[in-house]
Parts: C-alpha cells; sequence; structure tokens
C-alpha cells in the first residue's frame, strides 16, 4: 500500500492549481505525492508544495481534509494499492515559483483553473469530483467527513 497526500491548492479567487503530465496521453491533477517515513501528511504536502512548485512553507496556509481516494496504481512495474487524502491549501499565485522547485516530477506545466473551466473541459482532471469540491469550498461548505472519490 502506497499512502499519498494530496493539496487541492486554492487562490483567493477560489481557482485551483492543477499540474499536466504527458503520461497516459495527458492528465491535469493535484499537487502531492507519497509520504516518506516518518511523515504525516501535513508534512508531506508542505514538502510537496515546495519540491514541485517551489512555494515555501510559510506562504501555505494548510486546512482540513476534504476527500479521500483509493485505486490501483502502476509504480515502476509493480501495481500497489495507492491510497490518497486530499487538504485543502491556501497559496497565492505569486507564491508558485516552479523555478526554485527540486523535484519537477515529468510537470509540463501548472494552471490556475476555475471551478466553470473544470467543468467545461475535455481534458482529463484528477481526481474526478474536484469542480464539485471547489465549489464547496467557494461556498464554505468543508465536508464532514470527507468525500470518498471514485477510483
Amino acid at each position: 500500500m502506497r499512502e499519498v497526500a494530496r493539496a487541492i491548492v486554492v487562490d483567493a479567487d477560489q481557482r485551483v492549481l492543477l499540474l499536466r503530465y504527458d503520461e497516459g496521453g495527458g492528465f491535469w491533477a493535484t499537487p502531492g505525492g507519497s509520504l516518506e517515513e516518518g511523515e504525516d501528511h501535513a508534512t508531506a504536502i508542505l514538502r510537496e508544495l515546495g519540491e514541485e512548485l517551489g512555494v515555501g512553507e510559510s506562504a501555505i496556509e494548510l486546512g482540513v481534509q476534504l476527500a479521500k481516494r483509493s485505486a490501483d496504481h502502476l509504480v515502476g512495474s509493480r501495481e500497489v494499492r495507492q491510497v490518497e487524502r486530499y487538504f485543502l491549501a491556501r497559496v497565492s499565485p505569486r507564491d508558485v515559483k516552479p523555478a526554485r522547485a527540486t523535484q519537477r516530477d515529468n510537470i509540463r506545466e501548472h494552471r490556475w483553473w476555475a471551478e466553470d473551466e473544470l467543468r467545461a473541459t475535455g481534458d482529463t482532471v484528477y481526481p474526478r469530483g474536484l469542480a464539485d469540491l471547489v465549489a464547496a469550498v467557494a461556498e464554505g461548505r468543508m465536508p464532514d467527513p470527507p468525500v470518498v472519490l471514485a477510483g
């Protein structure tokens, strides 16, 4: 089993930050990654946002867990059960500095998306159901317990 921490990064205009990857025909996804030994989800998110986007820890307002998801994925040549927890993270676009990122992980670009853009795109976006979570956050409705997303 692979434990993963992911951030639903939202700015003051309620846009969500997604990363584009070319694998599997191309897709957009939330930042995040596997927990390192002895690390909790909050610490992993802070580390991942620095590694992938060059965001300093002091620029991140980490919030509640919004969702969880589990699915089987190929990691290397092995299939593993990946269990993801998604947390709200508020960040200003001016604090995203990809040039300072230390582990780009095949990220091709980053982009801020409004809810209506998420709903209208023909691109693949992970996790499924992200637009509904962004709408809930914009309306101040934090899911309790966290939403279970489809694999």
